[in-house]
């Protein structure tokens, strides 16, 4: 009788699922394993809305394997040593796991490793689970990855990914393995009362459901803030409750202007996680220093709490942190506009941002989110890092009817567009009875502050 371990990690699903796919195809009986490991919470990614959302993908991955006839082992503790005694009390030959791209994720491979092979275990590492490409495929010639994201693109079009693989039939799991409770969203406190609930099937409903309704205006409309017919699948694919390769599949079997739109943005996503993958170091530092002199003065710190907190002045800008606070989500044209306030009009540090956003955003992924901040401010992998978003023109541009301001900004629901978008300019008008404040800065000082500094260099 032979016994695997499929070890699960941000890969939170059954369909398209490579290691659990090896586990069952080569042994009797399988241990669906999931490690609540502190050094996750030590390194500072347990936040609320990611710790709710968890445990909906948990309690669903369970049921799933339930239906299957098995159930998830949770076991809490060191990862490699809640593995090796799960080993030891199934007697398993091996164990499979997704690759992981961070710092992170690839120390804990590499201690499962040596540990597993002191216990006279195999470790197979499968990639392809929680990317479509492996961060590592795709190199240009004389360097260990992409720094430009079209080339990578047109190399990452260009390969042929292997099909989605159906979710097993069965799974068979020893009854001698214990298993601690699931946690529940109900445990978690400080969540952000509009967090979308998890779990893979919540995942592939949302998929199924915007591949058929919204995805042909996906090209021409995923900029506007208040239509919002961004996907929002996010969330899943961080969590692994959906596989990006089979999100990939199934968009070009639906084929149009906006499934392509929409596969170039989960190229985005392993652009990002081969850049990681290559320099682990730019989660906390830039990846082309600019010699920034970030403002850390009083004033600074006031500017920063009133850009957490929805009011900076700046309607477009204090929508979407508003959006952020009570969904842990946040569109992503909101994210762009916010980042570029942030760094380039309030010249504050983009750790400083990125750190708020991991804090509360639901797919708080350390490389898609340190390096789209970096993209923002100018130290990342943009082509041109002194580009500056305007927040009034962002507004009338992409909310020309003030309907997303309007929404989460109820101090200005009375205004009318384009006014709305810059309140300050109305004559005779009452402050008081809307009761928001005055732009933190003018955006002629900020971009003048910006382009000093960067030209001083």
């Amino acid at each position: 009788m032979t016994v695997s371990v499929v070890l699960f990690t941000s890969d939170l699903r059954v369909h398209d699922h490579p290691p659990l796919r090896a586990a069952v195809q080569g042994a009797h009986e399988v241990v669906p394993l999931f490690v609540r490991d502190p050094a996750v919470d030590r390194a500072g990614f347990a936040a609320p809305n990611r710790l709710a959302f968890l445990a909906d993908c948990l309690a669903d991955l369970d049921r799933a394997l339930q239906d299957r006839g098995g159930r998830l082992v949770v076991r809490g503790g060191d990862t490699v040593a809640e593995v090796r005694a799960v080993v030891r009390q199934s007697q398993a030959d091996e164990v499979h796991v997704a690759a992981g791209h961070s710092a992170f994720a690839r120390a804990r491979q590499e201690g499962l490793r040596h540990a597993l092979e002191a216990d006279g275990c195999r470790l197979y590492v499968h990639d392809a689970v929680t990317t479509a490409v492996p961060p590592g495929d795709l190199t240009p010639q004389g360097a260990d990855h992409y720094a430009v994201f079209t080339p990578y693109f047109r190399r990452w079009i260009a390969e042929l990914l292997r099909k989605p693989f159906p979710a097993p039939r069965e799974v068979r799991v020893p009854h001698t393995v214990r298993s601690e409770g699931l946690p529940a969203r109900s445990e978690v406190a400080g969540v952000s009362p509009g967090l979308a609930a998890g779990g893979e099937s919540e995942g592939r409903k949302r998929l199924t459901s915007w591949l058929s309704r919204h995805v042909d205006a996906y090209e021409d409309r995923h900029d506007d803030l208040a239509g919002d017919v961004t996907s929002r699948l996010s969330p899943y694919l961080h969590f692994g409750a959906l596989s990006p390769l089979e999100a990939v599949h199934r968009a070009r079997t639906r084929g149009g202007p906006g499934a392509e739109a929409f596969v170039r943005q989960l190229c985005w996503r392993d652009y990002f996680q081969q850049v990681l993958a290559a320099r682990p170091e730019t989660a906390a530092e830039d990846y082309r220093p600019r010699r920034d002199r970030w403002r850390r003065d009083t004033d600074a710190r006031a500017d920063l709490d009133a850009w957490r907190e929805g009011r900076t002045g700046y309607p477009i800008v204090d929508a979407s942190m508003r959006q952020l606070a009570h969904e842990g989500w946040m569109h992503n044209r909101g994210r762009l506009i916010t980042a570029s306030f942030l760094a380039k009009t309030l010249y504050i540090d983009w750790r400083e941002g990125a750190r708020h956003f991991l804090g509360l955003l639901v797919d708080g992924d350390v490389a898609n989110n340190q390096l789209n901040w970096q993209w923002v401010a100018g130290t990342g992998t943009d082509t041109r890092p002194n580009r500056v978003l305007n927040p009034v023109r962002q507004g009338l541009r992409y909310d020309p009817e003030g309907r997303f301001v309007h929404r989460w900004v109820p101090e200005l629901a009375e205004l009318p567009a384009p006014a709305v978008h810059q309140p300050w300019t109305l004559t005779g008008l009452d402050r008081a009875a809307y009761d928001y404040p005055d732009p933190l800065i003018e955006l002629a000082d900020g971009l003048a502050r910006f382009r000093h500094a960067r030209e001083k260099d």
